[in-house]
């Protein structure tokens, strides 16, 4: 007799979902960033199903202390605009790390997840602090080594 293979589906209240708290300190932004959208995504787990929310919750921590490589850190830009004319806005890496530097870690994951209603869900799950402390510790996080 020959056996089926069948693709097992789990319900996202069945998706274990666990915290996990990362130290940016001294990584670099782009393979911590790919590393904290894999487990945010939840593709770690035996049961990743790509139409469901079966990922776990990522506090990053010292997201000030994140490092680029190559002379990314002078190159690098981000760019907004207002949609009125003349609105356009482009700050540096270093303004950006000066100003908000949650902000770079939180659009490098952004830009790993997908682009769709899963994805805006799935970036809620990320937590970023620029310091060492977070409010998180209610959750028990695991400590989560890059």
């Amino acid at each position: 007799m020959k056996q089926e293979r069948i693709t097992r589906f789990i319900k996202a209240e069945d998706a274990n979902q666990k915290w996990y708290v990362v130290d940016a300190r001294d990584q670099v932004l782009g393979r911590l960033a790919a590393k904290v959208a894999h487990v945010i995504r939840g593709k770690h787990k035996a049961f990743f199903t790509p139409n469901m929310d079966t990922g776990d919750f990522v506090v990053v921590i010292n997201a000030e202390k994140v490092k680029m490589t190559g002379k990314r850190e002078s190159q690098k830009t981000y760019f907004t605009h207002s949609m009125y004319p003349g609105g356009a806005k482009t700050r540096s890496y270093t303004e950006m790390m000066a100003k908000k530097p949650e902000f770079a870690v939180e659009t490098a994951v952004r830009g790993m997840l997908p682009k769709t209603k899963l994805g805006k869900k799935l970036i809620k799950k990320l937590k970023v602090y620029a310091g060492e402390s977070h409010p998180h510790s209610a959750q028990k996080p695991e400590v989560l080594s890059l």
